[in-house]
């Protein structure tokens, strides 16, 4: 019998070691897994190489993780905003080290990263800072800059349902980042806030087939989560 669910955050973070690589969904607080994040950083990992489309709102979630000092390195597109003063803070000490991508940049790379390419040409960048010492190519006309795919060890995202298969089902901007992130990871782990019977997911309402998730675990709403 197939069964991904996991009866904790707690156990479903447990083998995320020092030095791993892991993707966050969410766009800002929407679609974030907080109790997968507060999990993590009751574990403390060290050295975490984080790949998400911003550095953290506030003292709760991703910028939790990092005030708790388990991440290295970030990789992201918008790592200040106006409450973003755990990362400032962190990066002016010298002790975060960012890696600023366009955000479509940073989608496109995901996917390449899920879909198996061995990277993608985008015109993004290009003549700009973000495109030092990287290989550029004139396609018909119009120069391209060649970027990576990314891949992570692990991919912590939050969705509205699924099943025990693994099949997810998102709540509007929730949905964000999860279904690439989920394809683009070793072990995705996914945060619902509802398990669900077998069949009783839509399977036309389905954006994440459960052969990309490895383990799910039931975390209730709360009314700061409602976004998710």
């Amino acid at each position: 019998m197939i069964n991904k669910s996991v009866p904790s955050t707690d156990d479903a973070v447990a083998d995320i070691a020092d030095g791993a690589s892991v993707m966050v969904g969410g766009f800002g607080p929407a679609g974030q897994p907080y109790a997968l994040l507060d999990a993590l950083i009751r574990r403390r990992p060290r050295n975490l190489t984080v790949i998400s489309n911003n550095a953290g709102n506030g003292d709760f979630g991703l910028a939790a993780l990092l005030k708790a000092g388990c991440v290295r390195k970030i990789v992201c597109s918008f790592p200040r905003q106006s409450d973003s003063w755990v990362f400032d803070e962190l990066y002016r000490r010298g002790e975060l080290e960012l890696e600023l991508l366009p955000q479509g940049n940073l989608a496109a790379r995901i996917q390449a990263g899920g879909a198996g390419l061995g990277g993608i040409y985008t015109p993004t960048g290009y003549g700009t800072q973000l495109a030092a010492d990287k290989e550029v190519r004139e396609i018909d006309g119009r120069h391209y800059v060649f970027e990576l795919p990314l891949k992570a060890d692990f991919a912590l995202i939050r969705a509205a349902r699924a099943d025990r298969w693994g099949n997810l089902v998102y709540n509007q901007t929730g949905r964000n980042f999860g279904p690439i992130m989920a394809m683009a990871a070793g072990c995705t782990i996914a945060e619902v806030n509802q398990l669900v019977p077998l069949g009783e997911l839509d399977a036309e309402a389905v954006v994440t087939p459960g052969i990309f998730v490895q383990r799910v675990v039931s975390v209730p709403s709360t009314p700061q989560r409602l976004s998710a």
